[in-house]
């Protein structure tokens, strides 16, 4: 039997269920690698657990750790009022300033994941309270982060220049990030207009941060200490590099040592169903590269392409296995090495542009539920939301692929 097709399909049977039905995608998938692994792959039991994602994990258990107290004991609704204040209250401009405050931030160094992780809890609660469509704000926040993935600081964009270089293709940081940030900033401004986000800058649509009178009132010793703990993170993931997610648990353990928080109520608050959700598929996807499951598509891209619409292609096979991988750890790792055979396979075809339209292809599907930045949107929003915008951000996510191919083949 082969495995590759396989486990490819129990894969596609995972997303299809979770889009008919109620059952958690995440404990679906499990299940699958389990019975495909285990009982037809002549796997141990041991080596399909081993496809846990335990930094993933930790990551968002640490972050929604830290911001649920930091909702529980009142900061962020107090913190929603001032940052709705700064754009004079006016719903169209709070989603363009979570854009451009992450493509700032994610440049400077801490990279996309930690930029969304630090961002899209105050950016998700923000468009709860003031009524804001949660699907735009995720679209803005992730595709800002991620508009500054590729900067030479980041540590995406330090893997993929590093992998070209090893690849006889050096000199290109400038070239990748501006590429990069130019077609996120394009997705999502595009999106913001035709999903409804020109109507927010309407006359009579500015809102306040809070419904609560007591919102305008000054920041409590808690909601101080709070503010200081997510300060002292951004910095130290900003300067020192620290891993954000166990740096939240530590700011998690100063809130409750100096009485600002409460973990038992924290704990509860957790979006634990999403958590769920993303690492059981991040378990299904592991046990399909390890059948080479990914190998089967690559194997495809030479039949299909020409000189011509290599560009195209490649971007739309990236960003699909994109959608439920990961960008940085999986698809551009496995996939950029191809770039030299598959330039020489295709005689006028261009190896920058090929790779090029790889980072594209892989980066503007990843505010897709099922990679890290969409599941950081995911945890921020509501829970009565969840299904409802898990279903937009994976249309979302999968539509990306396809416009990533069309604009990789007009401008490469």
């Amino acid at each position: 039997m082969n495995l590759a097709l396989l486990s490819v399909s129990a894969l596609v049977l995972a997303v299809v269920v979770s889009c008919v039905s109620r059952l958690n995608v995440g404990v679906l998938a499990v299940a699958l690698a389990w019975i495909v692994g285990v009982y037809v792959g002549g796997l141990s039991a041991s080596a399909v657990m081993g496809g846990f994602p335990s930094q993933l994990f930790l990551t968002l258990a640490g972050v929604t750790l830290l911001f649920a107290m930091a909702q529980s004991n009142g900061t962020l609704p107090r913190l929603t009022y001032h940052a709705v204040r700064i754009c004079r209250g006016n719903m169209g401009t709070i989603p363009i300033m979570f854009f451009m405050l992450g493509a700032a931030l994610s440049s400077m160094g801490p990279g996309n994941i930690a930029t969304a992780a630090l961002l899209a809890p105050i950016a998700m609660a923000t468009a709860a309270r003031t009524g804001i469509p949660l699907f735009l704000m995720a679209i803005m926040v992730g595709n800002g982060a991620n508009a500054g993935a590729l900067s030479p600081f980041a540590p995406t964009g330090i893997i993929v220049n590093g992998i070209l270089a090893r690849n006889q293709m050096p000199g290109l940081e400038a070239q990748s990030y501006l590429y990069n940030l130019g077609v996120h900033a394009l997705v999502a401004f595009g999106g913001y207009a035709l999903f409804g986000g020109l109507r927010l800058f309407a006359a009579d649509r500015t809102v306040s941060a809070t419904t609560d009178p007591e919102g305008e009132t000054p920041f409590n010793r808690r909601q101080w200490i709070t503010l200081g703990v997510i300060g002292a993170l951004i910095v130290s993931v900003l300067a020192a590099g620290v891993h954000v997610g166990l740096a939240a648990f530590a700011g998690a353990v100063v809130l409750v040592l100096v009485g600002a928080a409460d973990d038992g109520e924290a704990i509860k608050q957790m979006p634990w169903r999403v958590i769920i959700m993303v690492c059981g598929v991040t378990v299904l996807i592991a046990l399909v590269e390890k059948f080479q499951g990914l190998d089967l598509l690559v194997q495809l891209v030479a039949r299909v392409s020409t000189p011509d619409t290599v560009p195209g292609v490649v971007a739309l096979i990236t960003g699909v296995v994109s959608v439920y991988s990961s960008t940085s750890g999986v698809v551009l790792p496995a996939f950029l090495p191809l770039v030299p055979g598959l330039a020489a396979a295709l005689p006028g075809s261009s190896a920058v542009a090929i790779a090029m339209s790889m980072n594209i292809g892989g980066h503007v599907v990843d505010v897709s539920p099922l990679s890290t930045i969409g599941a950081l949107c995911m945890a921020g929003a509501a829970a009565g939301d969840s299904r409802k915008l898990f279903i937009q951000l994976l249309a979302w996510g999968l539509s990306m692929a396809v416009v990533a191919a069309v604009l990789c083949y007009v401008v490469f």
